[in-house]
């Protein structure tokens, strides 16, 4: 060790040796520099950065082997051949680029191989200069201290690279410089303490300081401008490569104008115009992109404009806002372009799914409208027509409970196309909601166009959908208002048409019907009769009436039905077949069914004990899950023995949910409650609900009584409904009779029961008149 530091210090000029040292430092620092970069580039890139380190690193370690050398005093004088000179020099730059190619992903083990190749490199580039001196000597190495010296070496060595590799950014570059240093420093001074010159003046006389003077220069300058350039360079393509990284991280094209010319370009910019990079440079920015306001591209613009391409694909929006910026030291203009068409085309979808139905693609009511509107403020001006057909399908309903909504959909798709097939190119079809679908007729002739297209919309319902053929077919009713006859704005268009529609479905669906004055009237009262109604009860403006039941054979009163009654504060008595209708429909039953059964049960509770009570029941109360809880409270609050007491249905309620409603049923005659069949044989499927249920009794249709005595048919199916009950064990009630021949009739045919106004008219019960043994006839 002291031997080697002698050789530093004693044997060296110890100024030549800093400068040597200091040469090595900045070389190794633009080593590490470049391979920094490599590892940062794309693999296009990174061979010519790792072709670079190479570069820096070789002629950095040889300049410094060369002006350590010249350091060295030997005591003789010693000069250079240039050949091998040079060719050290290759072999130092040969194998530090080899170093980087083996180094690779800098893993341990590869960090190991490359300093092997980088020591095996600076040892043979030592000993090649070595060879190229020009000395009156003999020469001779010790093999130990340099077999040593290589071992530190290469432990320095392996040492930067895994320091580089394990330290990012500047620690890892100064790491890695700093054993570098070390280790070049370490091989070359144990070399050159290893190496013993022997004088022999037989050897040709080598003058001193030949090409000592120009090479130390050379050598010095050389490595000075090429490690500097390889550290600037460094430096500078960090910054230029991370401006233009950035320019094309952006999503938005770039080009930079002069005078309207284009000077720079991101890529992003070429795919949007659909050029190439290198085509686009000197082109003029108008020869690219068309401005929407038809100004040229470089004018000056306080807002971004809407743009397209010249070429390739003109559907295609572009957003381009420009600014000025300095650009190589000359005012210029750059050009941002953002691509819109995605977001134009996703705006028009918006638009249109806001104004258009999302299952058939027919306009929707916010649509609708505003054509509606269009439609009346040209015919303000030009005195033309128009026809608003309203449309509502028949059947609807049961095709979506019965086979799903998904058939529901296919079906009201198939409408769409029918109505589409049905209308002129300049009419409007809409879908408002659910099965409710309007058309809008105009330019022609009314009402004998809307009248002909109504025409030809049953037609093809009648065609296409064919519920012999289709268990899903449905019919439409058609409702139509023509202006300005019927309404001159679009509220009272519309209104008339729905008025309109509402007879068409009340006179028997599967029609047109057209608005006249009369019907809006009847609208109009019913609306109010429908208000009226909800606040009947609270208003004390119901009341019941109780209409005898007899025995045919003796006239003994057996009992009272409760026939409900409404006395209007302004219309008088309401007859129950104008207001109960009304009632189902709004769903005001209900209320006024749960008021009738308590009231009843209530007054019942203080006639005789042999007296029962009847009370009719609503297919829509069977609707309410808690009907049976309710007659449960009924007779628990009025004290009424449940076998007194008689609900009367009539068939249609076993039409809709018939389990449910059969299942409620069981639930009210377990309670003692007799359940009564009314209106029987007016119906459907008679024999089969009397089947489903046990019925405690049978009411026949009134209709019937009133025929028996001059329709000999009638009398058959009284005949026939009596025998039934018989067959069943069930008592018959004859609704109706109002004369003794009536009586008579229904006595003769096996009734037991009748009721009607021969026996008494409905009013109220006093208790003196239902004494028992009371007889009517």
């Amino acid at each position: 060790m002291f031997r080697v530091i002698e050789c530093v210090w004693v044997q060296h000029d110890r100024l030549t040796v800093l400068m040597a040292a200091a040469i090595w430092a900045v070389g190794s620092l633009a080593f590490f520099l470049a391979l920094a970069h490599a590892r940062e580039c794309g693999p296009q890139r990174r061979a010519g950065w790792l072709a670079i380190g190479g570069l820096a690193g070789g002629v950095g370690v040889w300049a410094t082997h060369f002006v350590a050398m010249l350091a060295y005093d030997g005591g003789v004088a010693i000069d250079y051949d240039p050949f091998l000179t040079t060719l050290s020099a290759s072999m130092a730059v040969a194998g530090f680029w080899l170093a980087l190619r083996v180094l690779g992903d800098l893993r341990p083990i590869r960090s190991l191989g490359a300093a092997v190749v980088a020591v095996t490199a600076v040892a043979a580039m030592h000993f090649t200069g070595m060879a190229a001196m020009r000395v009156a000597a003999h020469i001779r190495y010790e093999t130990g201290p340099i077999a040593a010296g290589g071992l530190v070496a290469l432990a320095l060595f392996a040492a930067a690279f895994l320091g580089f590799a394990r330290f990012p950014g500047w620690r890892g570059v100064a790491i890695g410089s700093a054993c570098a240093v070390l280790s070049v420093c370490t091989l070359h001074f144990t070399a050159m303490d290893a190496t013993v010159l022997s004088p022999d003046p037989a050897l040709p006389f080598v003058a001193s300081g030949g090409t000592r003077s120009w090479l130390i220069g050379a050598t010095v300058g050389a490595a000075a401008v090429l490690i500097a350039l390889t550290v600037t360079a460094t430096l500078i393509d960090r910054h230029l490569t991370d401006l233009r990284g950035l320019a094309q991280a952006t999503l938005e094209g770039l080009a930079i104008l002069r005078d309207g010319v284009i000077v720079e370009t991101n890529d992003r910019f070429a795919e949007l115009v659909g050029r190439d990079p290198s085509r686009l440079i000197g082109v003029g920015a108008d020869e690219v992109l068309a401005a929407a306001d038809g100004l040229p591209m470089a004018s000056a613009r306080e807002k971004p404009v809407e743009a397209a391409p010249r070429q390739d694909d003109a559907d295609r929006i572009f957003e381009v806002a420009s600014h000025l910026i300095e650009y190589r030291g000359r005012p210029s203009q750059v050009l941002a372009v953002r691509d819109l068409t995605e977001t134009k085309a996703a705006q028009r979808r918006i638009e249109h799914l806001a104004r258009h139905d999302g299952l058939t693609d027919l306009p929707n009511r916010t649509l609708f409208q505003e054509r509606l509107e269009h439609a009346l403020t040209r015919a303000a001006r030009t005195e033309e027509a128009l026809a608003v057909l309203a449309l509502d399908l028949d059947r609807f309903k049961a095709v979506n409970d019965i086979f799903g909504h998904a058939e529901g959909d296919r079906v009201l798709k198939s409408v769409a196309d029918i109505l589409r097939r049905c209308v002129r190119a300049s009419d409007t079809v809409a879908r408002l909601g659910g099965d409710e679908f309007v058309v809008l007729q105009v330019g022609a002739d009314q009402p004998q166009a809307a009248q002909a297209l109504a025409d030809r919309i049953l037609a093809a319902f009648r065609t296409e959908m064919d519920p012999a053929l289709d268990p899903t077919a449905v019919g439409v009713s058609v409702g139509v208002a023509v202006h300005p006859t019927d309404g001159r704005d679009a509220e009272a268009l519309r209104h008339a048409a729905d008025i309109a529609l509402y007879r068409a479905k009340t006179s028997g669906r599967g029609q047109a019907a057209f608005f006249d004055a009369r019907m809006d009237e009847e609208a109009r009262l019913r609306r109010q009769l429908e208000t009226d109604l909800r606040h009947a009860i609270l208003r004390r403006q119901l009341r019941l009436d109780y209409q005898p039941l007899v025995r045919t054979a003796d006239g003994e009163l057996s009992g009272y039905e409760a026939l409900l009654r409404w006395d209007h504060p302004e219309r008088g008595a309401v007859g129950p077949d104008d207001f109960i209708p009304i009632a189902e429909e709004t769903g005001a039953i209900i209320t006024i069914g749960e008021w009738v059964l308590r009231e009843a049960c209530r007054e019942a509770a203080r006639w005789p004990d042999h007296l029962q009570v009847a009370v009719n029941v609503s297919p829509v109360q069977f609707q309410v899950a808690t009907l049976a809880d309710l007659v449960a409270s009924a007779l628990s609050e009025s004290g009424l023995n449940p076998g007194r007491l008689e609900l009367e249905i009539t068939e249609s309620a076993l039409l809709k949910e018939r389990a449910s409603t059969v299942a409620t049923l069981h639930r009210i005659k377990a309670l003692g409650v007799s359940v009564v069949m009314d209106d029987f044989g007016t119906g459907y499927s008679s024999l089969s609900n009397l089947q489903s249920f046990p019925f405690d009794k049978i009411k026949i249709d009134r209709s019937f009584i009133a025929s028996m005595e001059d329709d000999a048919a009638a009398r058959s199916i009284v005949r026939a409904i009596v025998g039934i009950g018989r067959s069943l064990d069930l008592p018959i009630v004859a609704e109706g009779v109002e004369t003794e021949a009536q009586r008579r009739l229904v006595l003769e045919e096996g009734c037991a029961n009748a009721q009607g106004f021969f026996f008494g008219r409905p009013g109220r019960v006093a208790l003196p008149r239902v004494l028992p043994g009371m007889r009517f006839g």
